[in-house]
């Protein structure tokens, strides 16, 4: 099945075509980052904005690099939730629009549960069941995935995501955005353990990072930091961010009994992160698959890889299909 896809839950306006869910025609994403990047953060009316412009031109360019006109789509898939409702909803209204314009069934497809199939896109699928970290900038959990649509949280954020405490950082020490990006580069040539950033919540497989963000605060306040020390303390301050998240991932793995990790979702793009998981993968026994940069970040690839197993499941949306901003993973994920 040739499955169109279309991904707007935040702040990059995307649309991909796959074919039969494993084979990416074209993957074409237009970012947002240097217009938000002046705010430091996303506007959420802004960006809402520019998907309208960048949705037209975004679904004709990934048609065309796909190499086929829409007569040719058998499927529609879309981002539903959860997300930004002004920015979910442009793309919502496209994909409604092509899919009764074509007479072609329609799907909505969860954002989290994108982001954990885009390993299937990948050399190296995973097996099922095994455990994922969704980690970006709204969201930090861990799921057991038993299999399609078959999830139990184990852990999640209880306040910040940790991209959240990336940007948030970023943004108190005036060092750009997105902050996990520029904190990433800076962290290379840091000293880790600089500075005694706490790690929060050891006995549990949740998370809380505001605590770190306060800590930060509190450093700033007691001294002045020069120039010199900013990779040391940037690099100090992400590794307890990630420290949290290999551990606490590698402890559910253990608690399931399960031998495969998958690490997804724009954070996973991180470069200690990844290095980290993979200095700790064999000694704890586990395996670790993530997926290319390209496919952590908000992208419709993996959006189309769960538009195709719910289409090839007999499931359709009809026209009513709302945005939703919050919809949690859970046993069956059939909202």
């Amino acid at each position: 099945m040739l499955v169109l896809a279309v991904e707007s839950s935040c702040d990059e306006t995307a649309a991909a075509v796959v074919a039969d869910g494993g084979k990416v025609l074209s993957n074409v994403v237009a970012s947002q980052v240097e217009i938000h990047a002046r705010y430091g953060g996303i506007v959420p009316e802004i960006a809402s904005r520019k998907h309208i412009e960048a949705i037209g031109p975004v679904v004709s360019e990934a048609l065309e690099k796909a190499g086929i006109a829409s007569s040719g789509v058998e499927g529609v898939a879309v981002t539903r939730g959860p997300g930004l409702v002004g920015s979910l909803l442009v793309g919502l209204s496209f994909a409604k629009a092509f899919a009764f314009a074509r007479d072609l069934p329609l799907v909505g497809v969860n954002h989290l549960e994108g982001h954990i199939a885009a390993i299937f896109l990948t050399d190296h699928p995973p097996v099922f069941p095994f455990v994922a970290l969704v980690v970006s900038g709204g969201h930090t959990n861990i799921y057991l995935v038993r299999g399609v649509q078959e999830f139990k949280i184990l852990g999640q954020t209880r306040d910040d995501a940790a991209g959240e405490a990336f940007d948030k950082a970023a943004k108190l020490l005036g060092i750009g955005y997105p902050g996990g990006v520029v904190i990433d580069r800076l962290a290379k040539d840091g000293d880790r353990n600089w500075w005694p950033f706490p790690r929060a919540m050891r006995e549990s497989l949740d998370f809380s990072f505001s605590g770190l963000k306060t800590s930060l605060v509190t450093a700033l306040k007691k001294r002045a930091f020069r120039e010199g020390e900013l990779p040391d303390l940037v690099a100090s301050y992400q590794e307890a961010i990630v420290d949290v998240l290999v551990s606490k991932t590698i402890e559910a793995a253990h608690r399931e009994q399960v031998k495969t990790i998958v690490v997804c979702g724009g954070v996973a793009s991180n470069s200690r992160l990844r290095e980290r998981f993979k200095e700790n993968a064999v000694a704890a026994g586990v395996e670790v698959l993530v997926p290319p940069p390209s496919l952590c970040t908000d992208n419709a690839a993996m959006i189309a890889v769960v538009g195709n197993w719910l289409l090839e499941a007999g499931r359709r949306n009809g026209l009513d299909l709302n945005a939703v901003s919050r919809w949690p993973l859970d046993e069956r994920c059939d909202q």
